[in-house]
């Protein structure tokens, strides 16, 4: 998640959107250091940081131990036959968001979600070169995740839960043979649109408002950001009660590395987890550019979209 920005002219790594912290980068400095060409706004020269690197080495890091324990999360719900299984995975996962972004934050800043690198960028408080190596090395780190997984569980396990992927529908058998299950791809795109942006307008906007992070700190706005996650994966669950759907994704990511790994049906309508997130990200940031700027301490985001579209050669 993030919020101090990046400094422009040297490549030092700090903690930007969602961290609440900004003691070395306020809206004077962003304004002074502000880029004035097309690459520099892309933050190209971040491509070949090796701080930068390094510290995606936190995303990867990160995101692996997030797809590991949130599937594991789900397979122990259901395997110990609770009689709430949803509500007992929602708050695991809640736990385990909010942990792992404090562990990132102070590296990376904390994303471990490509959904939150992607507005990063969007809003600018981060290049679009860094998210691009962010989002890499969380791709990466959910297919180390999966393959973690796939290592201890047996068979049957990954055979059931398929390695914990993110699935619109499962073909079991039926009293006439094999039947599909889940729910229809138009209901599961626009519950990945809503959910995401709910998770952005809910959570993630008060740690990119440094104004916000500031007053409430850092335990408090991951607790939320961990808080919100659950609560939208147990009431996508909850409001469908479809067997074969798994729940709104959240994170293109944590999809793709079990569909990668494990394969088969969880490739069935995968775009979708992509699609939706993505659309949710640009809605965010439209609400972001349309609500009175005094609300939303923009200044000094040097990365902003439409700053960067500006430079374009007409």
């Amino acid at each position: 998640m993030a919020e101090n920005r990046p400094v422009v002219e040297d490549d030092r790594v700090h903690p930007f959107s969602s961290t609440p912290v900004s003691e070395h980068w306020n809206v004077e400095e962003g304004k002074k250091s502000s880029p004035s060409t097309l690459s520099e706004k892309l933050g190209l020269h971040e491509l070949f940081s090796l701080k930068v690197w390094r510290a995606s080495l936190a995303e990867l890091v990160g995101s692996a131990v997030l797809v590991f324990a949130i599937d594991t999360i789900v397979i122990s719900s259901y395997e110990t036959k609770t009689t709430t299984p949803n509500l007992v995975m929602a708050i695991l996962i809640s736990i385990t968001v909010a942990i792992l972004l404090l562990a990132t934050n102070p590296i990376s800043g904390g994303h471990i979600n490509p959904v939150i690198t992607l507005s990063a960028a969007f809003v600018g408080l981060i290049s679009l070169s860094r998210a691009a190596v962010y989002i890499l090395s969380q791709c990466t780190g959910a297919v180390v995740g999966a393959l973690a997984l796939k290592a201890v569980v047996n068979s049957s396990i990954e055979e059931t839960f398929s390695l914990g992927g993110c699935t619109l529908t499962v073909i079991a058998p039926g009293p006439h043979g094999p039947i599909i299950m889940g729910i229809e791809t138009t209901q599961a795109l626009w519950l990945e649109i809503i959910c995401t942006f709910v998770f952005l307008f809910a959570s993630i906007w008060m740690a990119f408002d440094h104004r916000q992070a500031h007053a409430v700190g850092r335990v408090v706005v991951f607790s939320i950001v961990g808080t919100v996650v659950g609560l939208l994966v147990f009431n996508s669950t909850t409001v469908t009660a479809v067997k074969g759907y798994a729940g709104v994704g959240m994170n293109p990511a944590r999809c793709l590395g079990p569909a990668l790994i494990r394969g088969g049906h969880l490739w069935n309508g995968h775009w979708v987890f992509w699609v939706g997130p993505i659309i949710a990200c640009v809605a965010f940031y439209l609400y972001v550019k349309i609500i009175p700027r005094q609300h939303f301490h923009m200044d000094g985001y040097a990365h902003d979209t439409v700053n960067i579209v500006k430079t374009l050669p007409k």
